[in-house]
Formats: C-alpha cells, structure tokens, sequence
C-alpha cells in the first residue's frame, strides 16, 4: 500500500482570516478560509486524494471500496471513520460548541458525535478558550479526570 497525500476540503465563515492560505501556503480562491478539513470522511467535506491510482476521489470512496482495514486493524470496529483533523484560523470569536454524544448522533443525525481535542499552533496575545461540563465539577474532580 502506498502513502495517500491528501487535499483539504476549504470551509469559508465570516469568523475566517487568511494564515491557513499566506503561512500554511493553502490553495484557496474565496475571501476568508476560516478551516480545512485535513483528514476528513465526512460528507459535508471530504478529504480528496491528491495521488496515486486513486487521484481525484475522496478519501471516504477509497475506504468504501477498499475496505475500513486500509486503515488498520483499530479501525475495523467502526463503520465509518472517525476522525476530523482541521487547522482553524479564527480572526474573530467562534460560536459555541455543542456536540452530541455517539448514541444520540448515530439515532438523530446517522453519524457519529464529536469528542474534540485541540491542540493550538498559535495565538495572539490574550486568546483564550472557553470551557464546560454537562454538570458541576469541583477543580479537584477535574483536575483527577485529566490524563
């Protein structure tokens, strides 16, 4: 099996700037590229196959056709892929974020939920994340509860 370089699926939102286009060197024609979707089989914006036999079709078709085992013997328990890497560049706040866990997504929306994980590259003086819990939480709980 060979190495599948991958194009990011563009997302434009009002929020955007353009680091992911001038510092990131992504190929982009609108105004604002707020997000890419690096690694991505979602429908609302698959990763695309950038070589290869398989050059021009997204990644999910590759999966489809290939077998979920393309991506190793940890992925055969899902049935569809899941992970979504984006980079964010986000000039102006972003809304908040509600996610739904994996039972109510599967019956309601027929995909999986979102646990995230960020990870930030970089920042402008005085950013920061808001962050909550679906319940009350002592700082001694939460602490315990990191990894």
């Amino acid at each position: 099996m060979s190495v599948l370089k991958l194009r990011p699926a563009c997302k434009e939102y009002l929020w955007g700037e353009n680091k992911l286009i001038h510092d990131f060197h992504k190929k982009f024609e609108g105004e604002k590229l707020a997000e890419t979707w690096e690694l991505s089989c979602h429908p609302d914006g698959p990763s695309v196959i950038a070589n290869g036999s398989w050059a021009g079709a997204a990644l999910a078709e590759y999966v489809e056709s290939c077998g979920i085992e393309v991506l190793g013997r940890n992925c055969r328990r899902f049935e569809e892929f899941p992970i979504l890497v984006k980079f964010i560049d986000a000039k102006d706040d972003l809304s908040v974020r509600v996610h739904p866990d994996n039972s109510y997504a599967l019956k309601n929306e027929g995909q999986y939920g979102k646990t995230e994980m960020w990870y930030i590259v970089d920042c402008k003086e005085g950013a920061f994340l808001y962050y909550g819990f679906a319940k009350e939480m002592e700082k001694e709980e939460f602490q315990r509860r990191l990894p």
